[in-house]
This record gives structure tokens, C-alpha cells and sequence, in this order.
């Protein structure tokens, strides 16, 4: 197969879920298929990881993106006699004239399930866009059984046409010595009490408001005196969690620490005594799946794709109950055998995803499509 890749969202997305798992999707599929030969789209200079001997760097700068996907990239696919095309930032800059297979991966669909916490542009473009995006696809990988089914309920396409690649955490979330990632957060972030960890984006959907809630009416009658320590950029959403902090009188005890270095991340977690994620929506859900990683003790939702990720491995709550969470929170921070426990379980659980995996799935999707869809029927 010659299959062509839309790489360019490393570099714009990076930092996020979609440019995590764009990157480390390519890296795999280079380096467990030697046969086929890949066409990169890129933008920017740090390409060179991806330079192989079946692969190919073809730039398509984002100053001129219209230009490259409306005109440029189609009529190279077809002067490269590409097979198929992948773009896995939820098929964004697909062009339906493109003759090659398309395949696209969709995240999720939270523009149409959650509209209000969606910025408007990217909502009005993600609405206008999706429908044309799911009828000209062959085939559509998303990341979820959870995300499948929203996919089906909103559009009414062939089922055989969806495929799941579950994600994974990166190699450097793993086990590290809990008592050195404490000094190393003590020295450099000044926070040296246990404390319960927050790590994620501040959207109304991932419910933070509720854990600081929960905390604030908990944290007194614990056997010992926690923070609570939530980690993430600060932006204008995160602004009225700081407010609702302070109106608790909770400064002392609930500590923003505004962003973080991507490789202090796993360090936050290794220090944690649990770590909670109340998200009321989920395509996939990465942060439990790194904590657990880190084998730190989970307490998550119970609802869209996150019990698909965290199965029987942690503690499982309405996200939408207070009373719920501030439970869940006593139980795993007075029963120190107990995180013991969840922290072996959520490991194991773990080990199942890879992006090995990930890529192992998704080359499987590439031979199908074309296998099943002779070219000559896309012209």
C-alpha cells in the first residue's frame, strides 16, 4: 500500500489529545510496518524521527492550509498514486474530491453532545464540516466502543464502516520512587502536604467545580490534612474555579498550579495519593489511564468510554453526585491497603493499552479498506 498521512497536526495540536495521539500513532506505524511506504504531510522543521526508508516528507504549511487541502494535497495523492489517505484530527481538511480512500479518526463527538463547552468557531466549522466528513469517509477509526455508538446515534452510516483503536499513556507515565517524586514536588512546586491530584483541561464538561466542592466539605475530617493540587494551563475557564476556590475560603488547601512541563506531569502523579477525574464526557479518557499507569489509585466516572478504560480498577462514580464523589474521596483516603490495592489493579489494567497496539489496529483498518474498496470504484 502506499498510504498518505496528514501529520501536520503534531505541531498544531501539540500538547493536546489529538496531537498526543497523532504523533505517537505515526512513530508506531513506522516502526512496525516496513512494507508499505507512507506519504507525511507536515508543517514546520522537527521531521526528522519520521524520515525512514519507506516514508516521505511533503510540506503543507498552516499559513496556506486552504491551498494544500483544497488543491495541493488532492493532486498530489493521486500524482503519488497514493492508496489511501488518513487524517486523524477528526477528518479536519478533508477534501471530498480527494480519489484516493479516506480515513478519518473522530475523537468524539462532543460539539454536538456538549455544544456549550466548544469554543463557537471550532463548533460551528466541526458542525458543518462532520456530516460531509462522515459520508465521503470508507472508513472512520475512533478511539472508544463509547465513541462508536455516539458516532452511530448521530449519523446514519454503515456500522462495518467503524472501527475502535483505543488509545494509550506514553512511556514516560510509569512507576517512579513515590518518595523522591515528593521532594522533587516539595523543592520545585513548594507543595508538601499528601494531596489528592487534578490533572486535565478546565472545561465545564470536565466537572472540576464539583471535586472542589467535594473536597472543600471533606477535607476536615480526614486522618490527615491534604491538598488538593489541580494541574493545567490557566485560561479564561479556569479562572472561575480559582473564584469558587476562594469563596470556599479554600486558598490554603486547593493549589492551582497554572501549567506544568510536560515532563514533571508523570513526577505529579507518582507523588499523588489518588488521583480523581469527575469528566462528565469522554471520547476515551487519558489522564485515568496515566495515573494508572504511574500505578496511582483511581477515582473516576462511570459513565461514557471511562469504564471502558478503567473497567473494575478503581473507584467508579456519578460524576454528577456530590455526595458520590466526597465518598469515594473518604474511602480511598482512609484505607491506605486499599489504594494499595487499586493502585496494583489500575497497573494491570493498564498494560492492555499500548500505542503499539494503536497502530497495530489501525494498520488492520488500512488493509481492509483496501482490500474491500477497489480503487476503481472511487473514480
Amino acid at each position: 500500500m502506499r498510504i498518505g498521512f496528514d501529520g501536520r497536526g503534531i505541531n498544531w495540536y501539540s500538547g493536546t489529545g489529538i496531537g498526543t495521539y497523532t504523533e505517537n500513532l505515526l512513530k508506531n506505524l513506522l516502526n512496525i510496518d516496513k512494507e508499505n511506504y507512507y506519504q507525511i504531510y507536515w508543517d514546520l522543521d522537527n521531521s526528522e524521527i519520521y524520515k525512514k526508508e519507506n516514508s516521505q516528507i511533503v510540506m503543507a504549511p498552516k499559513r496556506h492550509h486552504r491551498f494544500f487541502e483544497t488543491s495541493y494535497i488532492p493532486y498530489n495523492l493521486k500524482y503519488e498514486n497514493i492508496n489511501l489517505y488518513h487524517i486523524p484530527q477528526n477528518g479536519i481538511g478533508l477534501n471530498p474530491n480527494t480519489l484516493c480512500k479516506k480515513i478519518v479518526t473522530i475523537h468524539d463527538l462532543i460539539p454536538y453532545i456538549m455544544p456549550e463547552t466548544v469554543g463557537r468557531g471550532y463548533l460551528l466549522k466541526f458542525l458543518k464540516e462532520m456530516p460531509i466528513i462522515m459520508e465521503n469517509s470508507n472508513a472512520i477509526i475512533t478511539v472508544s466502543e463509547y465513541s462508536k455508538k455516539d458516532i452511530l446515534r448521530f449519523f446514519p452510516i454503515d456500522e462495518n464502516k467503524v472501527y475502535v483503536a483505543p488509545l494509550a499513556a506514553n512511556d514516560n507515565y510509569k512507576p517512579l520512587d513515590k518518595e523522591y517524586c515528593q521532594k522533587l514536588i516539595k523543592e520545585k512546586y513548594n507543595i508538601d502536604k499528601p494531596y489528592i491530584l487534578y490533572l486535565g483541561g478546565f472545561s465545564e464538561r470536565k466537572n472540576v467545580h464539583t471535586l472542589i466542592r467535594a473536597f472543600s466539605k471533606i477535607y476536615k475530617s480526614l486522618d490527615k490534612e491534604y491538598n488538593l493540587v489541580i494541574v493545567g494551563s490557566y485560561r479564561d475557564e479556569s479562572q472561575y474555579l480559582i473564584k469558587l476556590r476562594d469563596k470556599l475560603g479554600m486558598n490554603d488547601n486547593i493549589i492551582f498550579t497554572g501549567y506544568v512541563p510536560y515532563e514533571d506531569l508523570p513526577i505529579f502523579y507518582n507523588a499523588s495519593e489518588t488521583f480523581v477525574y469527575p469528566s462528565l464526557y469522554e471520547g476515551f479518557g487519558l489522564p485515568p489511564l496515566e495515573a494508572m499507569n504511574c500505578k496511582v489509585p483511581v477515582i473516576s466516572s462511570n459513565i461514557t468510554s471511562i469504564p471502558e478504560v478503567v473497567e473494575n480498577a478503581g473507584i467508579l462514580i456519578n460524576p454528577n453526585s456530590e455526595t458520590e464523589l466526597y465518598d469515594s474521596l473518604g474511602t480511598m483516603l482512609s484505607n491506605e491497603s486499599l489504594r494499595n490495592s487499586y493502585a496494583e489493579l489500575g497497573y494491570k489494567q493498564s498494560q492492555k493499552f499500548s500505542w503499539r497496539n494503536t497502530a497495530q489496529k489501525t494498520l488492520e483498518v488500512y488493509k481492509k479498506v483496501c482490500e474491500e474498496c477497489p480503487l476503481d470504484t472511487l473514480k
